[in-house]
């Protein structure tokens, strides 16, 4: 498929790009906003998949699914955003999931992880196609919290937004536990813990330098070099796979969103 004929709906469905996902999370605890309402969130950290899980099940139902699915997907994001709430210290709110600008920070990070994924894959995106691509992405925040007029008008805007948020970010001791906690889960299937120092080395190796330095996440030349090599040989094996193993992930979640959704609401 020619580079301009390329949309949303073969990109996101893309299943190496789950590879990027605890990128996303972790820049997403790394405000602290997000962090310490995850932080409070108890079923969080024992439960390492959920957040994934749920994430990956809102974005194909959005991006794939009927308006039916994709409004059964929002209601069940909310649902479980209702109790990560933080508090100040003299005990009033401070901040809620359903914050405007905190969705559009989740919405941003899920944008520039999967692009970030998707172009080391197959290499950089004709800038038209980007462009496309990049106002298709604004209706994962506005399916949810995100008023249309606060996604970034272009991709030069956006850049400039994500370098702004990204210098904003910090960290602390509450954050860095549950940074811990879903890269070395003490819980969860056994293919899991199986899988996770392949994991880990995807999710360090794919965040920015200094957000590794925020959560005191080691990194060396020995480890880049080992980074290296599975971008190298993901690149040249996955794109060889049939469509249909690529995008099995995708299916699986449509499917699964499919035989649980809602009664529509009349």
């Amino acid at each position: 498929m020619a580079g301009r004929d390329l949309g949303m709906r073969d990109i996101a469905g893309e299943g190496v790009l789950i590879a990027a996902g605890g990128r996303s999370i972790l820049l997403q605890i790394a405000n602290p906003a997000i962090g310490h309402g995850v932080a409070h969130h108890s079923d969080f950290a024992s439960r390492p998949l959920d957040r994934l899980r749920g994430t990956l099940t809102y974005v194909y139902a959005v991006v794939f699914g009927t308006p039916a699915e994709a409004a059964s997907a929002s209601r069940r994001v909310n649902r479980a955003h209702g109790p990560v709430v933080g508090e100040a210290a003299d005990g009033a709110p401070a901040y809620s999931a359903f914050t405007p600008e905190l969705q559009l920070w989740v919405a941003a990070t899920l944008y520039d992880s999967a692009i970030t994924m998707r172009e080391l894959v197959f290499g950089p995106l004709e800038h038209d196609v980007a462009d496309a691509l990049y106002l298709d992405y604004a209706v994962l925040g506005t399916a949810l919290q995100v008023p249309a007029g606060l996604w970034p008008a272009d991709r030069a805007a956006f850049a400039v937004y994500f370098r702004d948020r990204l210098a904003e970010l910090r960290t602390d001791a509450t954050t860095r536990a549950v940074a811990r906690q879903l890269l070395h889960p003490q819980t969860g299937p056994v293919w899991l813990r199986l899988l996770m120092p392949l994991g880990r080395l995807l999710t360090v190796g794919l965040l920015p330098p200094h957000v590794r330095d925020l959560f005191d996440l080691d990194w060396s030349p020995r480890l880049q070099r080992r980074f290296d090599r599975v971008i190298a040989f993901t690149a040249v094996v996955y794109p060889l796979l049939p469509r249909r193993l690529r995008h099995w992930p995708k299916n699986h979640y449509l499917r699964a969103v499919r035989q649980s959704i809602e009664p529509a609401v009349v």
